[in-house]
Order: structure tokens, then sequence, then C-alpha cells
């Protein structure tokens, strides 16, 4: 007998899901982590007033910590709406919000061409792209965690997150290509635009691919089976859910900041520190980035067999220890070496990162869960990898050591470590019933 609930059977392949996941969230990762790697190689000099070498290179990440602050907001507001009115809508909308900032910004002029107004447009489209971003990923993540096979949850849901590596795989490429074939002058000139206007064709195939997928079927499953809501997402999520809030948040520091020492700081760090070419870190991350790729996925389906918790504390300890390994084989300006510690670090990343979807996916209940993993993700982006380059050049800055960086990710690991432990395993949690 026919029913009000029969349009909610309707599912999009799972292969579909993932792949229209995939290709958006490359596309915003792209865009941000462009942002990450034209801070540490242009943007000190081209939107900022001239001055020490180091300070300019503070001033930049301070415009891409920015970023962070702005991704809770969006990841309150997108997760509000998206607990409201589905995912597919708002992961459409965050796509063409991160897409139009991006081009903006190859459009900016510089310091030497409108003085300070330079970096304070920098700083609201970096606004902008930081609120879209807060919004993308837990709509990516539960659009295909709550189509796909519990079974394969942490398989499934880990490929949004090889979004991270694709994005900086292009924006690394990109930018690589463009630096080899360019002189610095014509780089810093207008080659460095390139890459952000690019984001424009790549938006576009976003946004067909996102456009051509179904909601999700928990979300109208939960909507056709219960009542509005009587207080908005964010509010239950904070009473409801304050531990699983902190474990995400705990769960990052590690990941997070990890992430962003061996693909962010490192172009930093092997330019001003160790006196470096641009293209030295960048062909280094390009290659870990193509490597990580491939691991994340692998670890993710690790997880559905041994669990999420085993997996995240093994990439937790790992990249605590290779830190100063990482450090160590940078020093030898040995490109073969350096290439090896980015690409560990990366792999050890990735067990935290492949099964990070599906565990906080995991936490929420399914009538706020948009609002909860965005806003456990998020929140922790601003003291983890918001602040990462900001402060791993600080300390860079006042100690003129590499290890003083070490010991910052080795502390973050600890935070990790703990928090990961002291909850219980989700992996056979019905997100149905949560």
């Amino acid at each position: 007998m026919p029913t009000s609930t029969e349009p909610v059977q309707k599912r999009t392949p799972i292969a579909r899901v993932v792949g229209a996941s995939l290709v958006g969230t490359t596309v915003e990762w792209y865009d941000f982590f462009l942002y990450g790697v034209a801070a540490s190689v242009v943007f000190g000099d081209l939107f900022f007033p001239k001055g020490e070498q180091l300070t300019g290179t503070l001033l930049s990440f301070a415009t891409f910590a920015v970023g962070f602050f702005a991704r809770p907001i969006g990841g309150v507001v997108f997760g509000h709406f998206g607990d409201r009115i589905g995912r597919k809508n708002l992961l459409v909308l965050s796509l063409l919000m991160m897409g139009l900032a991006t081009f903006a910004i190859g459009l900016l002029p510089t310091y030497a061409q409108v003085g300070a107004l330079a970096p304070i447009l920098l700083t609201v489209l970096r606004l902008i792209q930081g609120f879209a971003l807060g919004g993308e990923w837990g709509g990516a993540v539960l659009i295909v965690s709550e189509h796909g096979d519990p079974a394969r949850r942490g398989f499934w849901a880990s490929w949004p997150q090889a979004g991270a590596p694709a994005g900086q795989l292009l924006a690394n490429g990109v930018l690589a290509g463009l630096a080899a074939f360019q002189s610095d002058a014509a780089f810093n000139s207008w080659g460095w635009r390139i890459p952000f206007l690019l984001s424009a064709v790549l938006v576009l195939v976003g946004l067909w691919v996102r456009l051509r997928i179904e909601e999700s079927p928990l979300f109208q499953q939960a909507r056709a089976k219960q009542e509005p809501a009587e207080r908005i997402p964010f509010v239950e999520v904070i009473t409801k859910y304050p531990r699983e809030i902190f474990t995400a948040m705990g769960a990052r520091m590690a990941e997070n900041v990890s992430y962003y020492i061996f693909t962010i700081v490192i172009a930093t760090y092997a330019k001003e520190h160790l006196g470096l070419g641009k293209s030295f870190a960048l062909n280094a991350v390009l290659i870990g980035a193509a490597i990580h790729f491939c691991a994340i996925p692998l670890w993710g389906a690790l997880s559905d067999r041994i669990g999420r918790r085993p997996v995240y504390l093994l990439g937790a300890t790992g990249v605590g220890i290779w830190a100063f390994v990482f450090i160590a084989f940078v020093d030898t300006r040995n490109f073969a070496l350096a290439t090896l510690a980015v690409t560990v670090g990366l792999v050890l990343h990735g067990a935290m990162y492949g099964p990070q979807a599906a565990f906080f996916t995991e936490l929420f209940g399914t009538r706020v869960r948009y609002s909860g993993v965005s806003v456990g993700y998020q929140l922790a982006s601003i003291v983890a990898g918001g602040l990462a380059p900001f402060i791993a050049v600080a300390l860079l800055k006042a100690y003129d050591s590499g290890y003083a960086i070490s010991i910052y990710v080795a502390a973050c690991s600890v935070i990790s470590i703990v928090a990961v432990t002291s909850y219980g395993e989700t992996s056979k949690r019905d997100l149905a019933t949560v």
C-alpha cells in the first residue's frame, strides 16, 4: 500500500554520492590550501608592508588563521539549515561561496597598488572562504555516511576526506608548475593569480556533479518520522552532546596541527630557515599528497575491521614521534629525505583522517548530526590548524630551531591520545538510532 514515506526510499548509488562528495571537497580544499601555500611563499611580500621577511610571513599567516575563526560560524549556520532542510542544498551553496571568494582573490590589487586596503580585502575574502568551508565538511561526510553500507562506513566516509590531499595536490601542483616555468619576478607579479582564477572552472565541475545526487536517506527518514525540534540544532548539540563535542575537538588536535606542519609550514621552513627555493617544499608535498590520497581510504577500511579507536591512536602516536624525524630529515636539505619526511608524516596523519569522518558521524544523532560534526570539527580548527602555521613560525623565530615545532606537534598528539582513549568504540553504532 502506498505511503507518504515512499519518496524517502529514493537513494542515489553510493559510488555517485562518493564521487560527488570527493569532487566537491577536492575543489573546496584546493581553494583553501591554495591560500595557505600562497601565504607561505608570496602573500607576505605582496599584501603587507615591506619589512623583515619572517614578520611579513607571520602577518600573512595571521590572515590564514582568520579563515579558521570563520569556520565554526559557518559550521553553526550551515549545520542549522542542514539539520532543518537537508544536506544537499547546503553543500551546493558552500561550494559556490568558496569558489567565488577564491576567484576574487586572484583579482585583488597588491599593497603597492592600494596600500592598507589590500590586506583588508584579502582578509574579508579569507573570512568568506572559512565560512564556506565550515559548512562543507560536515555535509560532505554526512551525505556519504548516511547513504552507505554501515559495515563499510569507515571506507566510504573516508573518500570525502581524500579530497583534502587531492586539493593539496592540485594547489601545490599548479603552483609548483608555475614556479618551475616562471621567474620569481613573473610569478610574484602575476603568475600566482592563475591558480586562483582557475578555481572558477573547478567549481562549475563540482556544482554539476553535486546537483545530480539525492538527499541523504537517513535525513529523509528522520524528517518523516519526527516532529520539528523544540530547540535549534546548535543549542540541542551543546546541551545534549557536550562530551562528544570535546572528544571531537581533542581528537583533531594532532590531526589538524600535524597536517599544516607537514604541508604548509614546511614551505616557510625550507625557504626562510634553510634558504632553499620555492620548488623544494612544493615538490616534496606534491609527492607526499599523492600517497596520502591513496592511504586515507585504506585507513578508513581498516577502521571498519578493527575499529576507529585503534587506527586513530596509531596515527596520533605516530605523528607525535615522527615530528622529530621530520625536522631532522628536512634539515639535511636533501630532497629525497625531505620527501620521505613529508610522505611518512602524511601517511601517519591519514590513520587519523581516514576513520575520522565515520568516527565523528557516529557521535551524534541524525536530527542534529550536521550541527554536531560541524561544531566539533570546526571549533578545533581555531586552536589547531588555524593557529598552527602562526605558532610554528613564531616558535621558529623565537628559538631558531625546527625542533621547537616538533615539541609543539608532540604536545598536540598527547591531547588527541587522551581524547580518543577516553571515549568508547563507535564503529558498531546504528546511525538511525544514535
